[in-house]
């Protein structure tokens, strides 16, 4: 009998008195008039609340200040199994990246193999990191992803790194690139290439407010609708790798398709800067492998789930990439892909089908980064209820913002990340935004990462008994850790046009940005739990309070400060 088996034979637990903890684990006392529900949710038929409690209990450490039992409470509950997991990851993957970013990376490296070598470069990384993520989410198999696996390893100073993996997830967690993406084609489509720019930043916002209330007011259709499009991208992939085919037999109107192969490195750049930027838009656009990871609490048997789920996803979509990538190259010459801007795939079906394919192709396209903003902003809205659960700062209160109202799903969640997608869609000129975001939201993660790895391998040292139902090789994650110093360092290296993908913009300027990120993160720490107190003469005293669907929450109090 395996280990899950013999946990799933244990009784299930029964319902216990709601009570209110010190979250530092100094004292535990009865407090029913903090308590606004006592449910406590019973183990589920999966065993998943016992491999929890037992890989956590083994590891000798609770990440965060919330424990497995109370983390997994509330909410929807499990409702995600294997199909819609994958579904989830691919929904993520695919989306505006493949459909949008080659135009750029092949602009920064310069030759058609140097960007079919940074997809598969980009494939074997994000490879590697899955396997990583793996490790940890089989672990510790709840939601929150990052957020969780650095809370268990860098426990000290207590809570600085949930706050500045926060100050990261609010402000670079915004779906506003797909919502631009989503505008761009539907433009296209409608036979207005040039538009006010104000007219496509109106229709991103009327997506990312659809999106945001689709998942707050209606959640089980939300998932429905992220399933389907997520099939409808898998299809719609498939066709350009098929269509790619058929132009390079020959049995299309473009002439010579094998042209663009022919010394295919010819032209590459010898500049570091130059790859490592392009590495972040591939990362980008495999960014999603890890999707799962953020919502194990709604998952059906999280760690069997998440050892299918992931590499499953993950592989398809880096087979459709590469191939997409070759049919792109076999339609277009470099200099019509390189001009196309977000509008790659809709050039490709227009060189192959004519005018009026390139426009269906456009209403396609939309439709696929409209599939990818619902994936992005569920995962992105669990994270934020995570990090409020936690207790960390907000406006309003806490408790508002890691609540499941009105209908169980989190829309106080979703309302964080409308705001700074809001923010990002009427800010910058898209044609400046787009490549910028991907640059700004990749630098910062690529940070998150280095830490997360390298928290891999001080567990390994610390905790070498702890239960592993998944352990990754470890030259993988040397490889994984040394590709994340790399794009640490090269972004500071002269690209050699001397400005970059993103002029005006200085190309040294994205990093710099990606770092104050999470300086703001950790002076917002410091001012939280050390400046005000001491200014102040208090200290901060947590408890747990249970909000009326059994969602559990930490919740700071100000106390006055106990004299020696």
């Amino acid at each position: 009998m395996g280990f899950l088996d013999r946990l799933r034979k244990q009784p299930q637990s029964v319902l216990s008195p709601t009570l209110v903890e010190d979250t530092d684990e100094k004292s535990v006392q009865r407090n029913p008039e903090d308590v606004t529900a006592e449910a406590v949710p019973q183990r589920d038929a999966t065993g998943a609340q016992e491999v929890g409690d037992a890989i956590e209990g083994d590891a000798g450490w609770t990440p965060g200040g919330i424990t497995f039992e109370e983390d997994t409470a509330g909410g929807m509950g499990r409702h995600l199994g294997v199909v819609s997991c994958t579904l989830l990851i691919i929904g993520r993957i695919i989306g505006t990246g493949i459909f949008s970013t080659p135009s750029s990376i092949l602009s920064g490296v310069g030759s058609i193999g140097a960007s079919l070598f940074l997809w598969v470069l980009g494939f074997l990384i994000s490879l590697c990191g899955l396997f990583v993520w793996l490790e940890f989410g089989t672990m510790f198999p709840r939601s929150g992803g990052e957020k969780v696996y650095l809370e268990a390893v860098y426990r000290k100073p207590k809570y600085l790194a949930t706050v500045i993996f926060a100050t990261n997830a609010i402000l670079l967690g915004f779906t506003a690139s797909g919502c631009i993406v989503f505008a761009s084609n539907i433009l296209v489509a409608a036979g207005d290439p040039s538009p006010n720019p104000w007219t496509e930043r109106g229709i991103a916002l009327g997506i990312i407010l659809f999106v945001t209330f689709l998942h707050g007011l209606t959640p089980r259709f939300g998932v429905w609708l992220m399933n389907a499009l997520s099939f409808f991208k898998v299809a719609l992939l498939l066709f350009v790798v098929v269509a790619g085919w058929v132009v390079l037999g020959g049995h299309t109107r473009v002439q010579n398709p094998t042209a663009n192969f022919h010394n295919a490195f010819a032209g590459s750049s010898h500049s570091s800067n130059d790859y490592a930027t392009a590495l972040f838009k591939v990362l980008n656009s495999y960014a999603g492998w890890s999707n799962v990871n953020y919502v194990l609490n709604n998952v059906k048997d999280p760690v069997r789930t998440l050892k299918i789920a992931g590499p499953l996803g993950l592989g398809l979509c880096a087979a459709f990439y590469l191939f997409a990538n070759i049919a792109y190259f076999a339609a277009s010459t470099p200099q019509q892909i390189q001009s196309s801007g977000v509008a790659v795939a809709a050039l490709f079906f227009g060189n192959v089908f004519g005018p009026s394919a390139e426009k269906a192709l456009a209403v396609l396209v939309a439709l696929s980064a409209l599939g990818n903003v619902i994936t992005i902003t569920f995962a992105q809205s669990r994270v934020n209820q995570e990090l409020a659960k936690e207790g960390i700062p907000l406006p309003f209160g806490n408790k508002f913002w890691a609540s499941n109202w009105p209908v169980g799903s989190p829309l106080p969640g979703l309302i964080i990340h409308l705001i700074p997608s809001v923010i990002i869609i009427i800010g910058p000129p898209a044609n400046v935004a787009y490549p910028f975001i991907l640059d700004i939201e990749g630098y910062p993660g690529q940070i998150i990462n280095l830490f997360v790895v390298l928290g891999l391998f001080w567990l390994r040292y610390k905790k070498p008994n702890a239960t592993r139902p998944f352990k990754v090789w470890w030259p993988f994650a040397f490889f994984f850790l040394a590709a994340a110093c790399f794009l640490l360092v090269a972004p500071f290296l002269r690209p050699s046009n001397g400005v970059g993908d993103t002029p005006p913009l200085p190309y040294w300027l994205y990093p710099i940005v990606g770092i104050a990120i999470m300086v703001v993160g950790a002076l917002y720490w410091a001012i939280w739990r050390v400046i005000l107190p001491v200014v102040f003469g208090y200290e901060l005293v947590p408890r747990k309070e249970r909000l009326s669907d059994g969602t559990v929450v930490t919740v700071f109090s100000t106390g006055k400060t106990s004299e020696n």
